[in-house]
């Protein structure tokens, strides 16, 4: 099966097409309505005042080539199937459809396709009266002894600087000038550790495994040709660099850049940061001046891969790249700054504890750690049932904490509210996961609420209700809330009903096992089969709490 979202094959280009044209922000797009087979897409408001700039090959290089065309770039794209180059026809008749009178301009990647396809078709319309001129680009320096280096995403820095010169309404013979200088001031190249899915193709007939585990391809064809050598690395910064020392060599001291980071489709928006920090700190920093991306200008379908064009700067290219055009697939370039920095004071709450001796508190507090940290197995033994299997040690972790603390007299026992707050403090660091956050909230609330004036059973009913609130799970949802919060009604009831309370938390317990459904935690992830007859481990550990509570008190 084919790893491609289409739907047939036949009509893959032409779909593309469509969708490209409704969604573009300008209104300004196009098709040629010759035959299904021409797919040309042109500029809307085009007047054929000014010289055409007609460009295009094989798809799949989207948002090359129809998301250059628009006022300041591309007069018209013409569209090949994917990574094939389009007929001589379809150039033929884009060129009939936006050439006037200051003549057309053909800017075409170096393949032996489209030079050939382009090229006839400018011989047939120069036979019918159309001014026609070409430029070949070939910026790819992967093969610096090749004689046709291949065209590749500099392509449309060139679209960009020779846009902006036909804007200006400079002549065909200036236009074809203004894109031959750009050519020359241009070189990219490009690096991927995985090829391309095609569209119809059988996955297991693709060569995307051809690559390593833990290299990349230096070089690597934006249609997948195989790459001029191999890197043994993934690392992001030894990769830039050394695409960095291939563009240094054709590049003099006095050069000032502007650099696009293309992405050749397949690499994720973070990966594409990492990959732009490293090159604004690699050895070709200061020369930059601007950046281009990161982005998807010139792609290769999926392709896990990256490619850097650097274009010389002089006055003239400069202006060009930063002038506003109105074709969507362009980035506008950022000028490259030193990183701001806003300096502030790092925000830290500071607890500062003061011991205080409560024997009673002590007591309590012992009782409850000392019961968690000999549930850790338990507890762990359930939670793999329903869970991730570490749940027992998750509670221990905050219960040895706390339970060390107790032991060397460094606990507030005598102030409640002062204690709840340091045991919330501490839950939050040493339990990790989101149950030391919830706890955290839930013993930090309740410490709000004494100093406020509440009582023991308000006071944790309220620290509940937060934790509730900001976790998301209610009653019946099949958590230690289940245990926990018709235990704390029952003390709440009636103050110091230890024996209420064990009994609430036990039911409250047993009917998690019955529930079909958790709403929150990994559960929730479970089938209603896996769940049946297993009780919740966290409202286990609530019921054997209050239990141990109830037996200390007799």
């Amino acid at each position: 099966m084919s790893n491609f979202f289409m739907n047939d094959r036949k009509s893959l280009i032409n779909d593309v097409i469509e969708g490209a044209i409704l969604t573009s922000p300008y209104k300004n797009l196009a098709m040629l309505d010759v035959d299904t087979a021409i797919r040309v897409v042109v500029r809307s408001d085009w007047d054929k005042s000014k010289v055409a700039l007609i460009s295009g090959g094989g798809s799949g290089h989207e948002p090359a080539h129809v998301g250059f065309v628009g006022k300041g770039m591309l007069t018209a794209a013409v569209c090949g199937d994917v990574f094939a180059s389009p007929s001589v026809d379809a150039v033929l008749n884009a060129i009939v459809a936006v050439t006037g009178e200051a003549g057309c301009l053909l800017i075409v990647k170096n393949y032996t396709g489209d030079r050939l396809n382009f090229g006839l078709a400018a011989e047939k319309a120069k036979h019918l009266g159309y001014s026609v001129d070409l430029v070949m680009v070939s910026d790819d320096i992967a093969l610096p002894d090749n004689k046709q280096p291949r065209g590749i995403a500099g392509t449309v820095l060139v679209h960009k600087v020779a846009g902006y010169a036909a804007e200006q309404g400079k002549s065909l013979k200036e236009v074809t000038q203004v894109a031959q200088q750009a050519i020359e001031a241009t070189s990219s190249i490009g690096v991927a550790m995985r090829g391309c899915n095609l569209p119809g193709g059988d996955d297991e007939e693709q060569e995307n495994d051809r690559i390593d585990t833990g290299h990349v391809e230096l070089g690597l064809g934006i249609h997948g040709e195989p790459g001029v050598s191999v890197i043994k690395t993934h690392n992001t910064q030894k990769v830039v660099e050394t695409l960095v020392e291939a563009l240094q060599k054709g590049l003099k001291q006095k050069d000032r850049l502007a650099i696009l980071i293309n992405n050749l489709g397949g690499v994720s928006p973070l990966e594409m940061n990492q990959i732009t920090k490293e090159l604004v700190h690699s050895k070709i920093k200061g020369a930059i001046d601007y950046l281009i991306g990161p982005a998807a200008l010139v792609s290769a379908l999926d392709m896990k891969g990256f490619s850097l064009s650097a274009i010389v700067l002089d006055k003239h290219i400069e202006e060009a790249l930063l002038a506003d055009v109105e074709a969507s697939g362009w980035h506008p370039l950022v000028k490259l700054e030193k990183l701001p920095l806003l300096k502030v004071e790092k925000i830290a709450q500071k607890h500062t504890v003061k011991a205080s001796v409560n024997a009673q508190v002590g007591e309590i507090i012992k009782t409850v750690a000392e019961t968690l940290i000999s549930l850790e197995s338990e507890l762990n033994k359930l939670d793999a049932k329903v869970g991730d299997g570490d749940t027992g040690s998750t509670f221990a972790s905050g219960a040895k904490d706390i339970l060390e603390l107790n032991e060397g007299n460094k606990l507030p026992q005598n102030d409640l509210s002062a204690l709840f707050g340091e045991v919330g403090n501490r839950l939050a660091t040493v339990m990790g996961g989101s149950s030391g956050v919830l706890m955290s909230i839930f013993f930090t609330a309740a410490g709000q609420k004494v100093s406020e004036g509440g009582n023991l059973a308000q006071s944790l009913l309220f620290g509940l209700a937060r934790m509730k609130h900001y976790g998301g799970a209610d009653l019946g949802d099949r958590t230690l809330i289940d245990a926990l919060q018709p235990a704390l009604e029952a003390l709440d009831k009636k103050e110091g009903d230890y024996q209420g309370a064990a009994a609430a938390a036990a039911k409250g317990a047993n009917d998690t096992a019955s529930m079909q459904k958790a709403n929150a935690g990994r559960s929730s992830y479970l089938n209603s089969d896996s769940l049946k007859g297993v009780k919740d481990p966290g409202a286990v550990a609530i019921e054997k709490v209050f239990s141990a509570l109830l037996e200390s008190n007799k």
